[in-house]
């Protein structure tokens, strides 16, 4: 027979073990609920990276703008924006023309040629890689002779994950071109390391896909990592990394690291030359 005694220590072991019961209970829910939590954090994270790296240098998709910007979003808390360290740009227009088809290659491709931009911040001299990019080099002289890039500004400045200024698009909205695309090039270019874009390196901007730049090119003025699917063209010189430098330093319009430089960066004349 139990006594009432056994009884009681009967019923306070199950009262335990029912409060063990619910406790493991509660901590396996916490445990799923805080992995169910950290899953999508991780897909919003990895998520959002892959959409910047992937990106970053792509655009309107239509081959006859050969556009390479996207939209950024624009930052809840914008840093406040830096001195403009650049002078007012030359009084012109900006040339509208566009043309159906890449111009044929002129260029002399064992020549050495240069390029100058000479921009309301410093000019930025650039030696040409004519022999393993022709065809860029080409439209670039081509265009320049044409004066297309003479009043554009240099629309976009990123200062997070890579580190780029770029320029070329007469419409200063990430989605202007020359009507025609051109071929990539020197993709496995020596320079190109590591999947990195080395500072001083010049490229050309694409659409995201093969074959699909235009005359927007951005200028690196520090080591990005990359995928090697920009052509690489040409290399900075150091009086022009120190004006490049000086852009960058100034940041960007929306601080979130992708925007609107807030150095007022104009090429007032582009040219190509033969040296």
């Amino acid at each position: 027979m139990v006594t009432q005694e056994q009884r009681k220590r009967q019923l306070a072991r199950e009262k335990f073990l029912r409060q063990q019961q619910r406790r493991t209970s509660a901590r396996r829910k916490a445990r799923m609920r805080n992995s169910v939590i950290a899953s999508v954090l991780g897909v919003i994270v990895i998520g959002s990276v892959l959409l910047y790296t992937t990106n970053v240098l792509k655009g309107n998709d239509d081959k006859s703008n050969a556009s390479a910007d996207v939209t950024p979003t624009p930052s809840a808390s914008a840093t406040k924006k830096a001195p403009d360290p650049c002078a007012k740009p030359a009084a012109g227009k900006i040339k509208t023309a566009t043309w159906k088809k890449e111009p044929a290659v002129t260029i002399d491709k064992s020549a050495k040629y240069t390029m100058k931009l000479a921009t309301t911040c410093g000019d930025i001299d650039i030696a040409l890689k004519t022999s393993a990019a022709p065809h860029t080099v080409n439209s670039f002289d081509f265009l320049a002779g044409k004066g297309f890039f003479d009043h554009t500004k240099c629309h976009r400045l990123t200062t997070n994950g890579i580190y780029v200024l770029q320029c070329g698009d007469p419409t200063g909205a990430g989605s202007g071109g020359p009507g025609y695309t051109i071929p990539d090039e020197n993709l496995k270019d020596t320079s190109l390391k590591g999947g990195v874009y080395p500072a001083g390196t010049v490229a050309m901007a694409n659409t995201g896909q093969k074959h699909t730049g235009g005359s927007q090119f951005f200028l690196v003025y520090k080591d990005s990592q990359l995928p090697a699917s920009y052509t690489p063209f040409g290399t900075i010189s150091a009086s022009g990394m120190k004006v490049l430098q000086k852009i960058a330093a100034a940041g960007e319009s929306t601080g979130a690291g992708d925007g609107a430089p807030n150095a007022t960066v104009v090429i007032n004349k582009a040219t190509v030359t033969e040296s």
